[in-house]
């Protein structure tokens, strides 16, 4: 019986196996059994766009066809790697769920800027993630708050077809009603542009919040705009060279705006300048009170508020508040106690750097002043014969060339201000003798480690050390010293007026061995750079600079180009390794300049930086190829 079981269960076990053999030979060749597909958040609206978690995705092959078909949407341009757009992306989810629902529909979207560099450039996108909202196909910037709320309820209120955009806070002035405007204005900022110009068009949505935010304060300051293309004579009248030009006007009264150029910048800067810069100070214990301890105190005295020359002194005030305080008074006792007649300015040395060997205070009187006088005459008297180099006054002081720095412990505290004193007195008695030739400033040199270094004296070990810096920027040390020695400084102080002392020269190691690329340090910069007799290319820039790592390969196929033109020297220097000379003026990474064999003169390279356009730029220029070297044959 047990035997008979075993058969019958070994008989069903192959007829299933069978079974099974014919199911699978049932599909066909290139079938695979069907797996069930996980739920998926992706799909595609009516038009065939794709959509994810109910956000229309766009790209550069799609975005007008979308952007025209909507009478409004919102876009949000991202990158992938952004924190912020991360963080916005649950919440610009469910904002677009809900919207969808709304009757109509308000579609959301968004790009990725990094994959569609094109649309990113387009609409001016330079941080992430930026939004924009489309109605009619015209482009607005989004101005709500980044949560589902805000952008539901923003979003509503600019779907409704009574809404319309406010008008441009930036005022459009022409020749026509321009001298009406500024003249009539406490204080107005105007933009000179030109439509075709790449750098006011980005700063247009600058210049627009800007002025939407200064419109609100009390009082408002406007901000204006002239097409200098369209006014031309106007923008003449004004010396606008180049766009955009930003002036700003007192009631007609013109003065440099000298601001940054994005919102925060403009707004800050145009609040410091509301307001006339010289305060009144009504009595002569005003007078004392403002005296400043350790600047120079800038005081206008009148008799009267009618006197035509404080309209001077205030115009130079406002020309100048970025770098000094102004006041004045009427007071006939502060006028009486300083021994100055109406109409007098007087710039006041501060009481910490009072010597027998320079006056308290200098005095201004004429008839007709001008602003001009004003500027010219606070410049002159703006530091006293020996002062302090520090962070407050070190853009006074690097304007003022040649500059003697005595570095030791300055220490203006109750405990060490004898002790500095003691040494800018004897200083000052050697400075005397130098007056309009050479400046002098004390200089802590533990604040001051930079120019210690550059100076090479941060293994001295003495107790003071000396050097020059030029108008050039070029540097020259004293040898180091063990004890004060007037005589001794006053020999420096005269070799270096005769040319016998010689700078310092920053520079990396000279190359053992060149590459295509000519590598040019501090030490070979003249040999190289200037040889009258080569025409030389010279990129300068910095290790970490990502733009000049970028430069470095097609830089390199260049000088490969044109390793066989003996006369032609493609360059390179480490800026911040080396001394750059002061002609050579490097205010970003990389830099290039081109300077033509016969003529010294470096002409700053502002073409493309492929191998094409350089060799283009060279043909076209460099004595020993192309078109100049046939002009001369």
């Amino acid at each position: 019986m047990a035997k008979m079981e075993k058969l019958a269960l070994v008989l069903l076990l192959l007829l299933g196996t069978s079974a099974l053999f014919v199911k699978c030979d049932d599909l066909d060749e290139d079938e695979t059994p069907k797996v069930p597909e996980e739920e998926s958040d992706e799909g595609t609206d009516k038009d065939g766009v794709l959509e994810e978690e109910d956000v229309l995705v766009l790209t550069s092959a799609n975005f007008d066809k979308v952007i025209n078909s909507e009478d409004i949407i919102l876009v949000e341009f991202y990158a992938p790697w952004c924190g912020h757009c991360k963080s916005l992306a649950p919440k610009y989810a469910s904002a677009a769920k809900t919207l969808k629902d709304h009757d109509p529909p308000i579609p959301l979207a968004k790009v990725d800027a990094t994959e569609n560099e094109d649309l990113g450039t387009r609409f001016e996108v330079s941080g992430y993630p930026t939004l924009k909202f489309f109605k009619d196909g015209q482009a607005f910037d989004y101005e709500g708050g980044r949560t589902e709320f805000d952008i539901v309820n923003y979003m509503k209120e600019r779907a409704d077809p009574l809404w319309r955009p406010p008008p441009d806070a930036v005022m459009t002035l022409t020749s026509d009603n321009f001298t009406e405007v500024v003249n009539r204005e406490e204080l107005i900022l105007v933009e000179f542009y030109a439509p075709w110009c790449g750098h006011c068009k980005r700063l247009a949505p600058e210049y627009e919040k800007a002025a939407k935010t200064l419109k609100q304060r009390q009082p408002p300051i406007p901000l204006a705009k002239v097409d200098a293309t369209v006014s031309a004579e106007l923008a003449k009248e004004y010396g606008v060279s180049g766009y955009p030009t930003l002036k700003m006007f007192r009631k007609g009264r013109v003065s440099e705006y000298k601001g940054e150029r994005e919102e925060r910048g403009i707004v800050g800067y145009m609040i410091q300048h509301q307001g006339e810069a010289a305060k009144e100070l009504e009595s002569d214990k005003a007078v004392r009170n403002y005296m400043s301890d350790d600047d120079i105190s800038i005081i206008a005295f009148f008799s009267s508020k009618d006197d035509p020359r404080l309209q001077m002194y205030m115009d130079a005030a406002n020309d100048m508040r970025d770098d000094f305080n102004f006041a004045f008074t009427l007071s006939s006792e502060a006028r009486n106690r300083y021994k100055v007649n109406p109409g007098s300015v007087v710039v006041f040395n501060a009481e910490r750097y009072y010597t027998k060997f320079e006056p308290k205070w200098h005095i201004l009187n004429k008839e007709e002043l001008t602003s001009e006088d004003v500027s010219e005459f606070v410049k002159a008297h703006q530091v006293p014969l020996v002062g302090t180099y520090d962070r407050s006054t070190e853009r006074r002081y690097d304007t003022l060339k040649p500059l003697c720095f005595v570095f030791y412990t300055v220490d203006w505290s109750f405990d060490g201000r004898e002790a500095t004193q003691i040494w800018r007195r004897k200083m000052a008695d050697i400075a005397k003798d130098y007056k309009n030739e050479i400046y002098f400033v004390i200089a802590n040199e533990e604040s001051n480690d930079a120019l210690i270094k550059d100076f090479q004296f941060e293994e001295s070990g003495e107790e003071m050390n000396i050097g020059i810096v030029d108008g050039k920027q070029k540097k020259y040390p004293m040898e180091t010293f063990e004890d004060f020695d007037a005589d001794d400084i006053r020999e420096f102080l005269n070799n270096y007026k005769k040319g016998k002392v010689n700078p310092i020269v920053k520079s990396q190691p000279i190359p053992k061995k060149q590459g295509p690329v000519i590598t040019v340090v501090g030490k070979t910069f003249d040999k190289i750079v200037r040889d009258n007799n080569k025409d030389v290319l010279i990129e300068f820039y910095a290790p970490w600079c990502g733009h000049c790592k970028s430069l470095e390969p097609k830089y390199k196929e260049l000088a490969k180009k044109y390793k066989s033109t003996k006369k032609l020297v493609i360059a390179k220097m480490d800026a911040t390794a080396n001394d750059v000379p002061e002609d050579f003026k490097v205010e970003g990474f990389p830099t290039l300049f081109f300077v033509r064999s016969g003529d010294s003169k470096p002409v700053k390279y502002e073409e493309g930086r492929e191998v094409e356009d350089f060799s283009k730029y060279l043909e076209e220029n460099a004595s020993s190829l192309g078109k100049k070297a046939k002009e001369e044959l």
